[in-house]
């Protein structure tokens, strides 16, 4: 009989410190050395991680009540809009808002950093009289410990494989996948392969809702599917996605991030973006777990697209693999084409590491998903309407 493991048999193991933990680089040879039955009784808890911008990203903040109070109707942070369309003193500011004053260079990801690491922030505040809330403005500073509450909550993370990006035209392009060069001149791409948490758990049998994880230097959760979640994505003979697939939400205390790995970023011509570190652990519950996990860069595939084609739909070039993008070159057009990521490999490198440690220290334990995540069909365009 097969071996399987559970949630809270390996708890139990973190709570003994008797478990064992590879990150996801290190499981591969294994698994090549010993095959995935002396894996699975060897080896408890994979982890793995990733460091990229992540746009859509933001973070929901209370600032507390004025006296006398106001109903704050449109919110500013370093010039920076944010939402305020809630309750009256509650805002949400999102990491590619830009600067009103300093336009693409500075941006809600910015405003974020500063904030975690505990500078003051400039409060704007307006709003209407009501006989509950008679005050109409409000200007002061504030930093993360004025705040009741600061806490990321992120529509759209931890993308599951994403394309490579060229442009077949003869000027530049500045786009969020950093700058093309014409004529096929560069290549980027943005997924730590062998490392990417949704890579090594394709189908969602241990990510779903509920999901413990490492957020921004802190703990997080999994709190929904992520919006252009799309499962249906095509998929190779192992059931890997070929290009962008699923999608998290996910949600942190600001109070427990750092600047290691939660960094504003500002791609050329183009605008700002949350750079964030993510690591998620993966319970080797049983054999076909251990195999998910082993797939390494050469096995790894993505699709190249044409950004210099302007639609929505833009033409595929072709497949590449991780291990060829992580080689510095691909070949396409009959021409070797330099390649550059825009995620950091050594910050997935490093996360992977610390959620390990964490671990092995006791300070980290799995739940189990409270819910899957769904498994349905396709994303929808906007349909426009005259």
């Amino acid at each position: 009989m097969s071996l399987t493991k559970s949630y809270q048999e390996i708890n139990e193991k973190i709570k003994k410190g008797r478990v064992v933990v590879v990150t996801a680089e290190e499981v591969i040879s294994m698994v090549q050395d010993e095959g995935t039955e002396k894996v699975l009784e060897k080896v408890d808890i994979v982890t793995t991680g990733t460091f990229g911008a992540m746009c859509s990203s933001g973070a929901f903040l209370n600032f507390g009540h004025a006296d006398p109070p106001l109903k704050m109707s449109k919110v500013w942070l370093n010039d920076v809009p944010a939402y305020a369309g809630l309750a009256a003193v509650d805002a949400y500011i999102g990491a590619t808002e830009l600067s009103e004053a300093r336009g693409l260079e500075y941006g809600g990801a910015h405003v974020i950093e500063e904030l975690i690491s505990g500078e003051k922030i400039k409060l704007k505040a307006i709003g209407f009289r009501t006989d509950c809330y008679p005050r109409k403005e409000i200007e002061t500073w504030v930093t993360l410990d004025d705040l009741n509450q600061a806490y990321l909550f992120n529509p759209r993370n931890v993308y599951q494989n994403y394309s490579v990006a060229v442009n077949s035209t003869a000027r530049i392009y500045h786009t969020y996948m950093g700058t093309l060069l014409p004529n096929y001149g560069n290549a980027t791409y943005s997924t730590s392969g062998e490392l990417s948490p949704l890579l090594n758990d394709p189908e969602y049998r241990s990510i779903g809702i509920g999901t413990r994880l490492f957020l921004g230097g802190g703990t997080g959760y999994v709190a929904w599917e992520g919006t252009q979640h799309n499962p249906a994505q095509k998929r190779d003979e192992n059931g890997l996605p070929l290009s962008g697939a699923g999608t998290l939400a996910l949600i942190g205390d600001l109070r427990e991030m750092n600047r290691k790995y939660l960094r504003a970023g500002v791609f050329h011509n183009y605008g700002t973006s949350l750079y964030l570190g993510v690591g998620i652990p993966i319970p080797l519950l049983d054999e076909e777990m251990v195999r998910r996990v082993s797939i390494s860069n050469k096995e790894l595939k993505t699709t190249v697209y044409d950004y210099g084609v302007q639609k929505r739909s833009k033409p595929a070039l072709g497949m590449v693999s991780y291990a060829d993008l992580r080689s510095g070159s691909i070949e396409l057009k009959g021409k070797r084409i330099p390649t550059a990521p825009l995620s950091s490999l050594e910050k997935a490198r490093e996360i992977a590491r610390e959620l390990k440690e964490w671990i092995l220290a006791g300070r980290f334990y799995l739940t189990e998903p409270v819910a899957p995540l769904p498994f349905r069909d396709g994303v929808k365009p906007l349909r426009e309407e005259v």
